[in-house]
């Protein structure tokens, strides 16, 4: 039988795999107004409430999450928007779950022409709700917030007055909370009131999250916990406003001007590459490739506990071999007893360490980085610790082991876990953390917000940990473990998801975008060296075959992926100094500024899923290649940088392009 498919309709691109790797449908949000209010309606859920054009929270949200901090996909039906000239309201009906459980409630949402507004939850489960957190999240932005004045009512009624913390707090900042007052703008203040149990507030920006969120049940509270089945439930939250507001704050819509300046004093970090043990023969198969993105080093993770061992180290070399490229080893320490529980007995470490070294061998690793097994998981706020050998000898044993090669400490799992665990200042001779976006949400938009939470990560890290050796391990847009739960989420239908395993943005746009402004906050921030994706699998930067779907790389003669071009244009300019760049809609449009020998590049990226008009004052004659949807084939075509042409501007950015210019 012939083929219905001809290879060119297999084989075709359409923006939504270009931009998203997913051909998943998202319903855009919906502006709502009132007077001196607006909000954006985002799946019965609030984002970006301003109040006279200035964003005062970040989002107002109901939300369930499973007892692996999943978070449930709402159903809404019956959805009803009624805007007039005093307010609006938003009426629906939700019901989140699984195959095993299921809970439904009705959500009304008034908001009124002076600013105020209300949003109630009323429901109950239809069976027994097992759940780590059922109900309201209030999300405050960090522009304005951090660092500024806040006061806090209690349950109690008694008062608070201080501060939004500066550096990421690791504990809950805030506790036992009703109401939550800040400064909006001069002689303006915002109060949320929340009803239906106490409150309390999380520096959200542990997990790259670009928010402080007071939620309902405080964590203090035993979880996951069971919500009988029928038994309802009523919350609320409650904005108001003291004060006259202007409504002259809006920010506008044109294009977004760069400006370029002098040196900052901080350089492009090295770049790096993860090395998944389990996508070690794929990666060897397409070396060349991943030699010609040129990584200054490999991270290569070893657990004993997964089955590693030194047939696994003897892949690593070869590969490290055959890429050109010096190898770093992540050693899990498994530190557990017989019975498999963790312990700090001295004696299982020596085991253990004396078991590593004997995998290894000669191997000629750069470096090797160590942490305890246990600490591969979270431990809460205000909980112990498991058992574990302390910082100093697990730094001692290891340098019994390794005496020549310069060891590190921190979590291979991610800032949440090295800011609650923190290693005493220089034991280590460099300090790390993990880390993805996609912990809390799965969204586009919360996806790219997290990038804004970096310059607190790497602040509050360098207040902790000094000026030494500071490296980002393995950071991805997929997740690959999932220290708050069992194991990360599988992907079988494609779709944007928290907690994904396999997310289809890693082969898209948008994750090359977001790699590429990682690394730009990185050279701001002074980090010396960054672990990007990975050579093959989930976040691979070749096209390698996979069981999961790849709509579009699973038929089209593609070699390398989008994000082979992010971590190629990261290793060009790095050790490369940096400039003074900024843009008047940092949002929206990212910019970094690197001189080398070969002269001035400017990259800019495009943060959002439309297309941005950007101005350079003063705009010099410059070359430069853009990847976007109309390069994205010829991209993933061959591993080399695309071509450079002369650039016009104001130059036009699509959805999550990324732009390499030389200026002249």
């Amino acid at each position: 039988m012939t083929d219905p498919l001809t290879t060119e309709t297999r084989t075709r691109l359409s923006p939504a795999i270009a931009r998203f790797g997913t051909e998943e449908t998202v319903a855009p949000m919906r502006r709502l107004k009132a007077g001196v209010l607006e909000a954006d309606l985002d799946g019965g859920n609030l984002r970006y409430i301003r109040i006279g054009g200035v964003e005062a929270i970040r989002g107002i949200a109901f939300l369930a999450r499973d007892k692996n901090w999943g978070t449930y996909n709402a159903e809404i039906s019956g959805l009803q928007v009624d805007e007039r000239a005093d307010g609006f309201t938003v009426t629906y009906t939700a019901r989140v779950g699984d195959s095993g459980q299921a809970l439904s409630y009705a959500a009304r949402i008034e908001g009124r022409a002076d600013g105020s507004l209300v949003f109630t939850a009323d429901g109950a489960p239809e069976t027994d709700f097992l759940t780590n957190r059922t109900g309201f999240v209030v999300l405050h932005p960090l522009a304005g917030v951090v660092d500024h004045p806040v006061t806090i009512e209690h349950t109690d009624g008694s008062i608070e007055t201080s501060r939004f913390p500066a550096e990421i707090d690791p504990a809950c900042p805030f506790q036992d909370i009703r109401a939550v007052s800040h400064e909006i703008a001069p002689g303006v203040t915002l109060t949320c009131r929340m009803e239906g149990d106490a409150y309390e507030m999380e520096d959200h920006r542990n997990w790259l999250d670009a928010s402080f969120k007071t939620y309902i049940r405080p964590l203090a509270k035993p979880w996951p916990y069971t919500m009988p089945g029928g038994e309802t439930f009523s919350q609320s939250v409650t904005m108001s406003l003291t004060g006259e507001v202007s409504t002259g704050g809006a920010a506008g819509d044109g294009p977004a001007t760069v400006t370029v300046g002098g040196p900052t004093g901080t350089r492009v970090p090295r770049i790096g590459l993860a090395v998944p043990a389990e996508w070690t023969a794929a990666a060897l198969e397409r070396a060349d490739l991943i030699r010609a993105a040129n990584p200054a080093f490999l991270v290569c993770h070893f657990d004993a506990r997964a089955g590693h061992d030194a047939a696994t180290i003897a892949a690593y070399v070869a590969l490290g071999e055959a890429v050109g490229a010096p190898l770093v080893l992540e050693a899990v320490v498994p530190c557990e007893d017989p019975a498999g529980a963790p312990t700090d007995d001295p004696a299982v470490l020596e085991r253990d360490m004396a078991a590593l070294a004997a995998a290894v061998g000669d191997a000629p690793f750069e470096r090797i980085a160590v942490s305890p097994g246990s600490d591969l998981k979270c431990t809460l706020p205000g909980t112990a610790f498991p058992p574990a050998p302390p910082w100093e000898a697990l730094a001692g044993a290891a340098r019994a082991a390794f005496p020549n090669v310069p060891i590190g400490g921190g979590m291979f799992s991610y800032f949440t876990e090295l800011n609650r665990k923190r290693p005493p200042k220089g034991l280590f001779d460099f300090v790390g953390h993990s880390g993805a976006p996609v912990v809390h949400a799965g969204d586009d938009i919360s996806v790219m917000e997290t990038l804004e939470t970096l310059p607190s990560t790497f602040r509050s890290v360098r207040a902790f940990a000094g000026d030494g050796p500071y490296w980002v391990y393995p950071i991805a847009v997929s997740m690959r473990a999932n220290p708050y739960g069992a194991v990360p989420a599988e992907n079988p239908d494609n779709i944007r998801q928290a907690m994904n395993r396999v997310d289809p943005r890693d082969r898209a746009l948008l994750g090359a975008a977001w790699y590429t402004g990682y690394v730009a906050e990185a050279a701001k921030g002074g980090v010396d060296a960054v672990t990007l994706a990975a050579v093959a699998g989930p976040s691979g930067i070749v096209n390698a075959p996979d069981d999961a779907p790849r709509p579009w790389f699973d038929e089209a003669p593609a070699a390398v992926m989008p994000n082979w071009h992010a971590v190629a244009l990261a290793t060009a300019l790095s050790g490369g100094a940096v400039l003074e760049a900024s843009s008047d809609r940092p949002g929206v449009v990212k910019a970094l500024a690197v001189e080398t020998d070969a002269g001035r590049t400017l990259v800019l990226v495009n943060l959002t899923g439309e297309a941005v008009e950007v101005a350079l004052p003063g705009a010099e004659a410059a070359t430069g290649a853009v990847l976007d949807e109309t390069t994205f084939e010829a991209a993933c075509s061959a591993a080399r940088p695309l071509p450079e042409a002369p650039v016009a501007w104001p130059l036009t950015l699509k959805p999550y392009a990324v732009a390499r210019l030389t200026l002249g």
